[in-house]
Order: C-alpha cells, then structure tokens, then sequence
C-alpha cells in the first residue's frame, strides 16, 4: 500500500514540476505583445485601447492624463485605461524631500 502512494507522490512531483518550470514569467518583446512601462499588457489590442493603457498608466503614475470624450464614448479606451492605471499603479514614485 505504501509503494502505491509513493508512485502517486512521485507522479505528482513531476507533473508539477513539468508545468511549472517550464512556463516563461512573461513574453519576450520579440515575441510580440504590447509593452508599456516595462510591463507587459498582452497582445492583439487596438491602437485606441492601447492609448487608454499609456495615459492610464501615466495617471497612475502621478500625472493625470485622460481624453475624457474618448473615455466616455469608446469602450476601448475605457478598459485600457483602467488596465493602464490598475497594472502600473506600484511605479508611483513619491520624493519625500
């Protein structure tokens, strides 16, 4: 009985250990996708959501920027501008001069 849940422990290790290790943290920038601030946001987005991750992202970061009539007329723009500031809101960088 023991031997048989040890083959059992055993399989488990390396079926985690073969879809866990192997798996890349993020995309190359070769590979494609859409980067912003270093941060990698995925791919296949229209230019006009990829602008509400840019000035999402620059809101989020300390100066606010958004185009108000895209963001109240274009869904696009609005889901990448939450995207933008929630992904980039740990880059604040506040001077405590």
């Amino acid at each position: 009985m023991k031997y048989i849940y040890s083959i059992k422990i055993i399989f488990l290790i390396i079926f985690i250990f073969t879809f866990t290790a192997c798996t890349p943290s993020h995309l190359p920038e070769n590979k494609g996708g859409f980067y912003h601030s270093g941060i990698y946001f995925g791919s296949h987005f229209p230019n006009i959501y990829k602008k509400g991750i840019r000035d999402g992202c620059t809101t989020s970061k300390g100066t606010y920027n958004k185009s108000h009539s895209l963001f109240q007329n274009n869904k696009d723009y609005e889901d990448g501008w939450f995207l933008g500031r929630n992904r980039c809101k740990d880059l604040l960088v506040i001077d405590e001069e």
